[in-house]
């Protein structure tokens, strides 16, 4: 493995900005302080007017192999995440098959240890009848369980009180869910198609899934969670009135419920269906400006713990689906989620240091993970040099997703990341890439 010294480069971690020169050795920050000499046989990289960061940590994706690469595989949209500065990514089970036994749940750790060009875990799903197998897990390094409280994409509907209580009850790791109230969402449905037929409009489907439905899961999720002292993460905050049922009272590595925020719920919001129809379709839907205001309000106060890309890719063809019944909800945002939050970084929205905290430090205290998200002597060398006055349009010739479409296509983005360390191997290099060697199966303090 090559080495690398970093010169002058500004690095953002632990809420300070400090300009040093960091030497990665053997996959690790070996050194971290001022004025380092480069010894023989190391690539310098003159960091000065940059940044470094720790490399983005994505609690939330949906990289669709096995069984739906049409869409994306581990291999392009891991390829995608890297480009965007996300170094580690856990993704989701509704694969197909889903991930549902112990034994499909190695498949997916072997596919990706032969493919990602990331870091990666992946989320141990849960059924009405696979306790047996979700208990019977080591989650040293599998980083939780995933349990849709509200159908999304696939069968993997867990609807039995029984077994929801059993689940919350003996779950010995973090459970991360999908919160939307299915019998709500079949009854908005049903009123929907009986006044638009087979015509309903892109606009309605806020009104579908609806933010009662979203607050009756998630309040039921919590009453569960404060009931077993389970380890609660409830995924893409969507509405003002859930971003009330958490806490900035206790610290996070103290909180027993946490919370993640999108970047679609943080960028757009209704009034963005008139343009980009069912591009911004997603589970839950992007509901008001006003549910908008108060996620930012609550991921700034710390009510919402961590910001993920809930990355979904689907087709251009699928996307574009006569009917809006016809057509699934999800889209790729993987590469893009770094500028996107530098975009708002430059509007005074959000500082360096709180996107570091929110998208990298946060997330791997939230899942105790293992000697990764922080820029420390020792860790893994994950990390993105940043060039702020860097730019680059969205377009389809730059985009690395399997389904060739983005919802910010035409965007302008100022600020991007030049260079992605993943385990000290330097993978992206000013869209260039090396992929010599694969990412790493993440452990956890466990």
């Amino acid at each position: 493995m090559k080495r690398y010294l970093i010169k002058n480069i500004q690095i953002v971690n632990e809420n300070r900005v400090e300009t040093k020169d960091v030497f990665i050795n053997n996959g690790r920050f070996e050194k971290i302080t001022n004025h380092i000499s480069c010894p023989e046989n190391v690539i310098e990289i003159n960091g000065e007017g940059k940044y470094l960061i720790p490399g983005l940590i994505d609690d939330q994706v949906h990289f669709r192999e096995p069984g739906l690469t049409h869409k994306g595989t581990i291999y392009s949209e891991a390829k995608a995440a890297v480009a965007g500065g996300v170094t580690t990514f856990m993704e989701m089970p509704n694969t197909k098959p889903p991930t549902l036994s112990k034994a499909l749940l190695e498949d997916k750790y072997t596919l990706a240890k032969n493919q990602s060009l990331a870091n990666y875990s992946f989320y141990m799903g849960a059924s009405n009848d696979n306790l047996e197998n979700i208990l019977g897990i080591d989650y040293s390094n599998v980083c939780g369980i995933k349990v849709f409280m509200g159908s999304s994409t696939g069968n993997m509907l867990v609807d039995d009180a029984d077994v929801l209580d059993k689940l919350f009850r003996n779950a010995p790791v973090l459970i991360a869910t999908h919160c939307e109230d299915e019998q709500t969402i079949t009854q908005n449905l049903a009123l929907a198609k009986t006044k638009y037929g087979e015509n309903i409009p892109i606009e309605m489907h806020p009104e579908i899934r609806s933010r009662e439905a979203c607050y009756l899961s998630s309040s039921r999720a919590i009453d569960l969670a404060k009931k077993y002292n389970t380890r609660l993460h409830i995924l893409h905050i969507s509405t003002a009135e859930e971003c009330e049922l958490f806490t900035n009272k206790i610290p996070l590595k103290d909180k027993r419920i946490t919370a993640e925020a999108c970047i679609h719920h943080l960028w757009f919001d209704a009034r963005d269906y008139e343009s980009k129809g069912n591009f911004i379709k997603w589970n839950p839907a992007i509901k008001d400006n006003s549910d908008r205001e108060a996620i930012w309000k609550a991921l700034l106060d710390g009510r919402i713990d961590v910001i993920a890309t809930d990355h979904a890719p689907h087709t251009l063809d699928e996307k574009k689906a006569s009917t809006y019944s016809n057509t699934p909800s999800g889209g790729p945002m993987v590469q893009h989620s770094l500028q996107a939050m530098l975009r708002f970084h430059s509007q005074g929205k959000i500082t360096l240091e709180n996107i570091v905290n929110k998208m990298c430090h946060d997330v791997a205290t939230c899942f105790n993970i293992k000697e990764r998200g922080f820029i420390k002597e020792g860790f893994f060398a994950d990390a993105v040099i940043i060039d702020l006055a860097a730019k680059e349009t969205v377009q389809t010739s730059n985009l690395l997703y399997n389904c060739g479409w983005s919802p910010f296509l035409g965007e302008a983005f100022v600020g991007r990341g030049t260079h992605t360390f993943v385990s000290g191997h330097l993978v992206f290099e000013n869209g260039y890439f090396d992929e010599s060697i694969k990412g790493q199966r993440v452990c956890f303090y466990r």
